[in-house]
């Protein structure tokens, strides 16, 4: 489980009750929502939260470095608590579904010297791509 409302605690974060259920949302392990699911969820925890309260709160998160933006192949963005772990991203190409995934070895190493054109790597972020077992299936009267 992300343990972001111990880390926005532990910076001084003023928790008001809107930023509280922001954060309680936004917690827990392959949370991606996008901000309008952020605030349906929100809604159901605070019925009075605005979401222009849950945009700002989320962009306010995303700028303290304690929730990272995911885009995705120009789908909606989508928030991750996990900002303080090493993790790359695998997506669904036909729900859009989205699960944190921790390959094995170093992704900066895996890149040749001969290939980095003198550059020196500081991040690295790998998607991976596929259906999810819970995607439906194409639908074969559709028309590419």
């Amino acid at each position: 489980m992300s343990d972001l409302l111990e880390r926005l605690r532990d910076r001084g974060w003023r928790l008001t009750a809107q930023r509280r259920v922001v954060a309680q949302v936004l917690d827990g392990d392959h949370v991606h929502f996008t901000a309008d699911e952020v605030h349906a969820l929100a809604v159901g925890l605070l019925p009075e939260i605005s979401r222009a309260t849950v945009y700002n709160t989320l962009g306010e998160l995303v700028s303290l470095g304690e929730v990272l933006e995911v885009s995705t192949d120009g789908r909606a963005k989508r928030y991750d608590p996990n900002a303080h772990q090493a993790h790359q991203h695998l997506v669904c190409s036909r729900c859009g579904t989205i699960r944190d995934v921790h390959p094995a070895g170093d992704p900066i190493a895996a890149l040749p010297a001969a290939e980095r054109f003198g550059f020196a790597i500081t991040e690295v972020e790998v998607t991976y791509r596929g259906v999810c077992p819970a995607a439906p299936s194409p639908d074969p009267g559709a028309r590419p």
